[in-house]
C-alpha cells in the first residue's frame, strides 16, 4: 500500500435473527431487533424491527390505538448498540452490554403495527469502558427518532 492508497475497509456484513441471537442474550418478548443490515463491526449497525399487531405491548398500549412505546424503541436501538459494541473484539461475545443512559432522546411521531423501523447506531466514543453511540430510527424514508445512547460492557455472571 503506497502512501497515497485509502486504507483497506472492513466489510459489512448481514445478520439474520439466528445470528443475533448468537451475540444477544435477548429472547422472546424482549428481543428487538429482526435483522442486520449492514454491521461494521465496532464501527456501526443499520438494524430492522418489524412491527407486528402481535406484539404484546399492544393489548395495553392503546387498546383501539396500537402505538409502539418509546421505551420499546430505545430497547431496539440499545440492542443494536450492543451489536456494534459485542462485535469490535472476540474477545466481547461473552459478556453482556448495559444501558448506561441517554441523551437528548427524541421522538417525532408514532410507530404502528406495520411499520418497520430502520435503526442505524453509530459509535461516537468509547472511553473508560464507556461506550457512546449516535443513534437514528426511521419508518419508510421518515424520521421517527433520534438521540445518544450510552452503555458499559461487564462481564456476564
Amino acid at each position: 500500500m503506497n502512501e497515497t492508497s485509502p486504507p483497506p475497509e472492513r466489510a459489512a456484513t448481514t445478520m439474520s435473527v439466528q445470528e443475533i441471537l448468537a451475540i444477544l442474550p435477548h429472547r422472546y418478548p424482549f428481543l428487538m431487533i429482526d435483522r442486520i443490515l449492514e454491521c461494521e463491526p465496532g464501527v456501526r449497525v443499520v438494524a430492522l424491527k418489524n412491527v407486528s399487531a402481535n406484539e404484546p405491548c399492544f393489548q395495553g398500549h392503546f387498546p383501539g390505538y396500537p402505538v409502539f412505546p418509546g421505551v420499546l424503541l430505545v430497547e431496539a436501538v440499545a440492542q443494536a448498540a450492543g451489536i456494534v459494541a459485542m462485535t469490535a473484539r472476540p474477545d466481547m461475545r461473552h459478556k453482556l452490554v448495559y444501558l448506561t443512559g441517554l441523551d437528548g432522546f427524541r421522538f417525532r411521531r408514532p410507530i404502528t403495527p406495520g411499520d418497520q423501523i430502520r435503526i442505524t447506531v453509530e459509535k461516537l466514543a468509547e472511553k473508560r469502558g464507556i461506550w457512546k453511540f449516535a443513534a437514528k430510527a426511521t419508518v419508510a424514508g421518515v424520521h421517527v427518532a433520534e438521540g445518544e445512547v450510552m452503555a458499559t460492557v461487564v462481564d456476564a455472571p
